[in-house]
C-alpha cells in the first residue's frame, strides 16, 4: 500500500511535470518568466537555509551561473528545434536519473553510498544510470516528436548521459551536505511530498551548467 507522502510526491509530480514541460516547449518570454520565478524560489530557499554560514554568499552565484547556464542552453544553442532537444536531453536525464534512484533504492536497498545522504544507496546510484539510459533510449528509438528520424544511438551518447547522470547525482549529494549543516531535512515546504524547489532542482543546478560548459565549448560534441 502507498504511504500517505509517497501519494503526494506522485501527486505533485503529475501537477508540476506537465506544467514545467509546457513553459520549456513554448520557450521564449513564457520559459525566460518560468525560470526567473523559479531562480527567486531557489534563493530564498537557500537564503533560509545558508544565512547565518560563511558560505552564505557563494551560493548566489553559483546559482546565478546554473540559471544562466539554463537561460543558454534553451535560447541560444542553435535554432530552436535543436536547443530545445538539448535541454530536453539534460532535464530527463536528471529526472529519469532522481526517478531510477528512489525507485531502485526503495526496492533493492542495499549498501549505503555516503554518510552524507543516509537516503542514498548503491542501487539506488545504478537505478540512475539505467533509468536514465532507458528514458533517452526510448524517446530515440519511438519519439519522432522529440528526434528527428536521423538521429542515430551512437556509442557516445552512453557516455553523455552516464556522464551528466554523474553530476546530477553528485549535485543532490552537495545540497544534502549543506542541508546538513543547516540540520534541516528539506530546503522548504513549497511542493507536497518533495519538500522544498531546491529538493527537486538539486541535481538540475549542477547538470545544467556543467552541460553549458562542454557543449559550448565543444568538449562533448552534441
Amino acid at each position: 500500500m502507498i504511504n500517505k507522502e509517497l501519494q503526494k510526491r506522485i501527486f505533485s509530480s503529475i501537477i508540476l511535470i506537465p506544467i514545467a514541460i509546457f513553459f520549456i516547449i513554448k520557450g521564449s518570454f513564457l520559459f525566460n518568466f518560468f525560470i526567473i520565478i523559479i531562480f527567486l524560489i531557489s534563493s530564498y530557499e537557500w537564503y533560509m537555509m545558508s544565512k547565518k554560514k560563511n558560505y552564505h554568499y557563494f551560493g548566489y552565484f553559483f546559482l546565478i551561473f546554473s540559471f544562466y547556464a539554463v537561460y543558454q542552453l534553451r535560447n541560444n544553442f542553435g535554432d530552436e528545434s535543436e536547443s530545445l532537444i538539448v535541454f530536453l536531453f539534460i532535464l530527463l536525464i536528471c529526472i529519469s536519473t532522481d526517478i531510477g534512484g528512489f525507485l531502485f533504492g526503495k526496492i533493492f536497498k542495499g549498501p549505503k553510498l555516503t554518510k552524507i545522504s543516509p537516503n542514498k544507496t548503491y542501487s539506488g546510484m545504478i537505478g540512475g544510470y539505467l533509468f536514465s539510459i532507458a528514458t533517452i533510449f526510448f524517446l530515440f528509438e519511438y519519439s519522432e516528436f522529440l528526434f528527428d528520424t536521423n538521429t542515430k544511438w551512437l556509442p557516445k551518447v552512453y557516455f553523455q548521459i552516464i556522464l551528466i547522470s554523474t553530476i546530477s547525482q553528485i549535485g543532490d549529494i552537495i545540497i544534502s551536505y549543506f542541508k546538513r549543516l543547516s540540520k534541516i531535512k528539506d530546503t522548504g515546504k513549497i511542493i507536497p511530498g518533495h519538500g522544498g524547489l531546491l529538493d527537486r532542482i538539486d541535481g538540475m543546478i549542477f547538470a545544467f551548467p556543467f552541460a553549458y560548459i562542454v557543449y559550448f565549448l565543444n568538449i562533448l560534441e552534441t
